[in-house]
C-alpha cells in the first residue's frame, strides 16, 4: 500500500509503534495506546459541528489536480471540515518537513518519532509546484515540530518560501511554524524569507498549557517567538490560535487574549477542539456559537484586526480573508 506520493504506507494501529519508510520509529497518531483510555464520547455532535458536504467547480478542480499529481495537503490528510470552501477559494494547507513529529501534544493526532535529521530536499521545489498546479492565491505552510534539527528546520521552511515566491509571485505565504525551541535567529531567518503572515499557535490557556501540549513547548516561549517576530519585522502579520472546550475559564480564555494582544499579535482564531482518539484528550464541553461570536467581540476590543472565531474555525480557515474583519464570512 502506498500513499499518493508512492511512499509505502506502514499500516499500524492508533498508539502503536512502526517503522517509516524513512527507517525511524514512530508512534501512530503520537500519542501512545493506554490501556486505561476512555472511549470517543458516543451519540452524536452538537448540530453546529456539521460541516457541509465539500462541493463546488473550484474545489472539483483543485481536487483532480491533487488527485492527478498525487499531492498531498493537510486539508485531506487532517480531515478538515472547511476544505470545500477553502478550496473553492483558492486557499489550501501544505505541511512541511515529513509527516513525523518529534513532540507529542496530546490534542494532536500527528505521528510522533524522532526523524534523526531526515529532510527531502526536493520538497522546496515540489511546494512551488504544487502551489501553481492548484493555483492557489493564498497558502499556508505547516510542519511537525523538528527538534531534531539545529535549527529547527527554519532554514527550509525559507527555502520553501522563496521557492514559491519565486514561482508564483503572486500568491501569499502564511507560515504556521514550530516554536524553534523560542530560538530567535530561527524565527528570523523564516521572517526573511519574504513571508507574508508568520504564526504560531498557542493553544490552549496558560493553566492548561501542561497537560496539552508537549513539556517542551511553552505558554511565554510561545508568546515570545510571536513578540520577537513582530517587533523584527513589523510589516508581517503575526497570528496565533486557542481550542476552546478543553476545560478553560472564560476569564482564562481573556486573559490569553490580553496576553496575544501584549505581544502584539494581530490575528487570533479560536475553534472547537475535537478529540482525534481515544488516546487523547478527552473534550469537556462543546462551546456554543454564540460563546464564539461573544469571545470574537471581546478579541475586537482588545485589538486583534481581526478574530475568527466559530465551533468549525481551524487556524487555517479561510485564511485569506482575515482582514476583512466579518469573521471570514461566518456572520
Amino acid at each position: 500500500m502506498a500513499d499518493l506520493k508512492g511512499i509505502p504506507v506502514v499500516l499500524a494501529k492508533s498508539g502503536q509503534k512502526y517503522v517509516t519508510p524513512q527507517g525511524f520509529t514512530a508512534i501512530r497518531d503520537g500519542v501512545k495506546a493506554s490501556a486505561g483510555a476512555t472511549p470517543l464520547s458516543p451519540g452524536r455532535k452538537p448540530s453546529w459541528l456539521r460541516a457541509p458536504l465539500a462541493s463546488g467547480a473550484a474545489f472539483e478542480s483543485v481536487r483532480s489536480v491533487v488527485r492527478e499529481h498525487r499531492l498531498a495537503t493537510v486539508c485531506e490528510e487532517a480531515k478538515c471540515p472547511n476544505i470545500g470552501e477553502c478550496w473553492n477559494a483558492g486557499t489550501a494547507t501544505l505541511m512541511l518537513m515529513g509527516a513525523v513529529c518529534t513532540r507529542a501534544c496530546r490534542f494532536c493526532a500527528v505521528d510522533t518519532g524522532n526523524p534523526r535529521g531526515w529532510l527531502d530536499p526536493e520538497e522546496p521545489a515540489n511546494a512551488a509546484h504544487t502551489v501553481e498546479l492548484m493555483g492557489l492565491r493564498y497558502v499556508v505552510l505547516t510542519s511537525v515540530n523538528r527538534d531534531d534539527l539545529g535549527d529547527g528546520g527554519a532554514a527550509h521552511y525559507a527555502a520553501c518560501i522563496r521557492a514559491i515566491k519565486e514561482l508564483c509571485p503572486a500568491t501569499a505565504v502564511e507560515a504556521l511554524t514550530p516554536d524553534f525551541q523560542g530560538s530567535t535567529q530561527a524565527v528570523d531567518t523564516v521572517l526573511a524569507s519574504g513571508v507574508d503572515v508568520f504564526a504560531q499557535n498557542i493553544e490552549t490557556v496558560r493553566r492548561l498549557t501542561h497537560p496539552v501540549r508537549d513539556p517542551r513547548a511553552g505558554y511565554q516561549q510561545t508568546l515570545a517567538v510571536l513578540a520577537h517576530a513582530k517587533a523584527t519585522r513589523a510589516t508581517v502579520l503575526t497570528k496565533s490560535s486557542l481550542m476552546l472546550g478543553l476545560g478553560e475559564t472564560t476569564a482564562e480564555i481573556e486573559e490569553c487574549l490580553a496576553d496575544l494582544r501584549a505581544a502584539a499579535v494581530d490575528l487570533v482564531t479560536l475553534g472547537q477542539y475535537l478529540r482525534p482518539t481515544p488516546n487523547h484528550l478527552a473534550v469537556e464541553r462543546f462551546v456554543p456559537p454564540e460563546e464564539f461570536q461573544a469571545l470574537r467581540a471581546r478579541a475586537l476590543e482588545l485589538g486583534f484586526l481581526e478574530c475568527v472565531a466559530g465551533p468549525l474555525v481551524r487556524s487555517s480557515y479561510r485564511a485569506e480573508r482575515a482582514l476583512e474583519r466579518n469573521n471570514a464570512g461566518l456572520g
